[in-house]
């Protein structure tokens, strides 16, 4: 089956500044979006992302250049860089801030408790202090998380490793923790599974390149490791560094997102992010017409994919259980 082809993103216009207290239509007609992601604004992926979102919001009637304006910021990784976009965008005043990932969210949020802030790909808006509850945040801050409200997908990424590849004894789980200070939700669960399932589990907190290759060149010593990448920005950012060195030790691994699998990854399990995106944008729309942050509960997912690279599992000399096989959303060969 053929990847998924990636949508092209439409760039937005510069934000011009009004004030936000008067809350009123602008003279010009336009309404002002800032956006901050803590990608690359050449990421392939986050420019999927950004155009799922932007052609939420164009189904209901916001079209850039004719009602609105969006301002774009990109800080790929670097916490200064985010720190100082959140400051240009929260000085511009715009309308609204879309924001993507939990830094960009606590970034802007040490510049403003005021201007509306709409999200995507947060994991845990409550633990982060960025909502008061999940069905009442309280503040200006709302949107959409990426795991389950109820619970963490933790354990299940640990079971789907055990069941792609049974031989597995020793499992660690690779984040970067200055850009997933959420990283609690997912190891709890992924630590206890381990009993279950009757795998050693560990944390591996990387930062680097050299981290990664020193993280999974040690799990590789010995057979029988395998491992499961956490949902963040970094691990994003260096999928192709992961799913490479996951190739070179033949290691077998399950990721939160399907676009590592669709690099050479073995097997994927998490949200659809488009479907997340274009969610995201029915909430800024309601913020510009006029609705509070505090009043919009925080949603969760409502579509999760399971991809399988059979090539990948081939060439690891493992047998896809026919169950994966027949529940997989997509199996690329």
């Amino acid at each position: 089956m053929k990847r998924r082809q990636f949508i092209a993103m439409i760039g937005g216009a510069a934000a011009a500044a009004w004030p936000l207290v008067a809350r009123a239509q602008p003279s010009d007609g336009m309404r002002r979006i800032g956006v901050l992601t803590n990608y690359s604004g050449s990421d392939p992926v986050a420019e999927e992302w950004l155009a799922a979102f932007r052609n939420g919001l164009e189904a209901l009637g916001w079209h850039v250049g004719r009602n609105i304006q969006i301002d774009y910021r990109h800080a790929a990784g670097n916490a200064d860089r985010l720190a100082a976009f959140a400051k240009e965008l929260v000085a511009s005043q715009p309308d609204v801030i879309f924001a993507v990932t939990t830094p960009a969210v606590a970034a802007l949020l040490r510049e403003t408790h005021t201007i509306p802030i709409v999200f995507a790909q947060v994991s845990d808006p409550v633990g982060s202090g960025f909502a008061a509850s999940v069905a009442h945040p309280g503040g200006n801050v709302t949107g959409f998380t990426d795991i389950n409200i109820e619970a963490s997908i933790g354990g299940k990424w640990l079971e789907l490793v055990t069941q792609i590849a049974p031989a597995v004894r020793r499992a660690i789980m690779i984040y970067n923790p200055p850009t997933a200070p959420f990283a609690g939700y997912f190891l709890r669960p992924f630590e206890a599974a381990g009993a279950t399932h009757k795998v050693q589990t560990r944390a591996a907190a990387v930062d680097s390149d050299a981290d990664i290759e020193t993280a999974l060149g040690t799990l590789a010593r010995e057979p029988g490791g395998g491992f499961v990448v956490m949902p963040d920005a970094f691990t994003n950012i260096h999928r192709d560094r992961i799913v490479a060195l996951a190739a070179r030790y033949r290691l077998p691994a399950v990721y939160p997102f399907r676009w590592f699998v669709d690099i050479g990854g073995l097997l994927s399990y998490g949200i659809d992010t488009d479907d997340m995106f274009r969610r995201a944008a029915s909430y800024v729309d309601r913020v510009l017409k006029g609705e509070k942050p505090a009043d919009l509960p925080v949603q969760g997912p409502t579509k999760f994919e399971l991809v399988v690279n059979l090539k990948t599992a081939k060439a690891l000399g493992l047998q896809v259980p026919q169950p994966l096989l027949v529940t997989a959303d997509e199996v690329i060969e």
